[in-house]
This record gives structure tokens, C-alpha cells and sequence, in this order.
């Protein structure tokens, strides 16, 4: 029973990711080459994740199965400390970052320009608009389970993680992103990393989807507090120069190392259970 469970949740997860990236890469080709940017194709492509997760989900399990998996989204009784670290983790990173800047060369870096009310607001409107529900569906809500029961939590979040950071790819070469020309393999270091604390607030809140789309939400509209971009770069797999980039992907792997061993502790004492908040197979 368990080899067939384990084989299910394989086979799952390659139809997932495959068509995943199929549909993202195609839209977010389009929205480059043909459509100039345009904004729906581009927004297809980013809700790719959620959108395959839902007609797999439709697939196998049916209404019942979407139901569940959508219900996530509302699980909003969870303590509030969860909520502060939704929003205040890389904030406060970058907070560290500045500091450690200042004291190795003894003088602050470049600070970005929005105030911290302008960030707080556009988080909360990004999770309010379902900004992260095209994403956090998909990852979060449909492969973590999978990819929990099928090689643990830890690997899981870490394998989900360059997944995950692989998928933004096409965005490197597209003009007008925010990653344009950027250090592919920084953020790829940077989003694996972030992937585990994912992966330690999805279980926390025992697989609640509201508390991650607000940690997604945090972490796109804080991430310039301290910018790790590099300003003219176009060398997009060559090492970043920035000094705090690099800061920050030693803070985001000390605190990968805590939450790895949080992830693990919890499948110890829950008898090696794999698969704790995930609707059926």
C-alpha cells in the first residue's frame, strides 16, 4: 500500500511540473516575443501553477479534492506569531544585512526607497487580490504534500525550492522585470533557502495556504529594503557582485539550517509520518 502511495505521488508530480513549466514558459514566451509584454498572457503564465494543480486535483479526486484543496486558502485560525513571521522575515534579513554591511566596510549600503507603510499596504492588497493564489496553490498547496510524503519534508522543501527558483527562469531574459539580467545562480541559492521557511510555516499552520501567501506576498514587496540587485547587470548566470546579496544568502541558509532541523524534529516525533496535511492521493 505504501509502495502504491509513494508511486502515485511520483507520477503526480511529474504531470504536475511538466505541465507546469509548459504552460508558464509558453506564456511568459509569448508575453515577450509576440504580445510585447502583454499583461494577461504574462498573468496566465504566473497562475500556471495553481491552475494545473486544481484540473490535477479535479482529475483524480474530483470536486470533493478541489474543495479540499481550496479550503486551504481560508484556514485563517492559526496563531498570530505566524502571521508576524509571515511578515517580518525577510524584513527583517535585510534589517541584519544592513547591519553587517555596515560593520564589515563602515558605511551603510544603498537603502531602498519605499516606506515601510507603502510595503506593509501592498501586502496586504497583493494576499486581499489573491496575488499569490496563482503560485501558492500550485506549490505550497499541491506539490509540498506530495513531495513531504514521497522523500520528507526537508528534501522536499529543498527540491521544491530549485524547482521552484527554475521556473522564474524565462524572466531573466525578458526586458522590463525585476530580475532582468540578474544573478540567476544568487537567486537560485536565495529561493531555495527561502522555499524551507515556506516549508516550516506550511507545517506549522498544519498546511494552511494563508499564512504562506502572505509570506510570499512580504517577501516581493520588502526584498528592497536592502537591494541585492546589481544596477546594469546583464550577465545572467555569472555570480552577483553585491555584497549584501551575498549577505543576505548567508542569513536566508543560517536560517534554512534552523528550519530543516524544525522539519525533521517534527517527522521524528510524529512517528515518520510523510504526509500530515495533504488531502488524498
Amino acid at each position: 500500500m505504501q509502495g502504491t502511495l509513494l508511486e502515485n505521488a511520483g507520477r503526480s508530480l511529474i504531470r504536475f511540473f511538466i505541465a507546469t513549466f509548459a504552460l508558464t514558459w509558453t506564456c511568459f514566451f509569448v508575453a515577450d516575443r509576440v504580445t510585447r509584454g502583454h499583461t494577461a498572457i504574462l498573468m496566465l503564465g504566473v497562475f500556471a501553477p495553481s491552475i494545473v494543480a486544481i484540473a490535477l486535483t479535479f482529475r483524480s479526486e474530483g470536486r470533493a479534492g478541489v474543495e479540499s484543496l481550496l479550503r486551504r486558502l481560508l484556514m485563517w485560525r492559526v496563531p498570530l506569531r505566524f502571521y508576524v513571521f509571515a511578515l517580518g522575515y525577510l524584513a527583517a534579513i535585510k534589517g541584519t544585512v544592513a547591519l553587517l554591511h555596515r560593520v564589515a566596510t563602515g558605511r551603510w549600503p544603498a537603502f531602498g526607497t519605499t516606506p515601510w507603510y507603502v510595503m506593509l499596504a501592498a501586502t496586504f492588497i497583493s494576499v486581499a487580490i489573491g496575488g499569490q493564489t496563482g503560485e501558492e496553490i500550485g506549490w505550497r498547496g499541491y506539490a509540498l504534500p506530495r513531495l513531504a510524503h514521497s522523500i520528507g519534508l526537508p528534501a522536499g522543501s529543498l527540491l521544491l525550492g530549485l524547482i521552484w527558483a527554475i521556473w522564474h527562469l524565462p524572466l531573466f531574459f525578458m526586458q522590463g522585470t525585476t530580475t532582468t539580467g540578474q544573478s540567476f545562480p544568487l537567486y537560485l541559492l536565495q529561493v531555495t533557502a527561502l522555499s524551507t521557511a515556506f516549508a516550516w510555516l506550511w507545517m506549522r499552520t498544519e498546511g494552511s495556504l494563508l499564512p504562506v501567501m502572505l509570506l510570499h506576498a512580504a517577501i516581493n514587496n520588502t526584498k528592497d529594503i536592502v537591494p541585492s540587485a546589481v544596477e546594469g547587470g546583464h550577465d545572467v548566470f555569472a555570480p552577483s557582485t553585491s555584497l549584501p546579496a551575498w549577505l543576505t544568502v548567508a542569513l536566508l541558509w543560517i536560517c534554512a539550517a534552523y528550519f530543516l532541523a524544525a522539519c525533521a524534529r517534527s517527522a521524528t516525533k510524529s512517528g515518520g509520518s510523510r504526509l500530515r496535511f495533504s488531502h488524498s492521493m
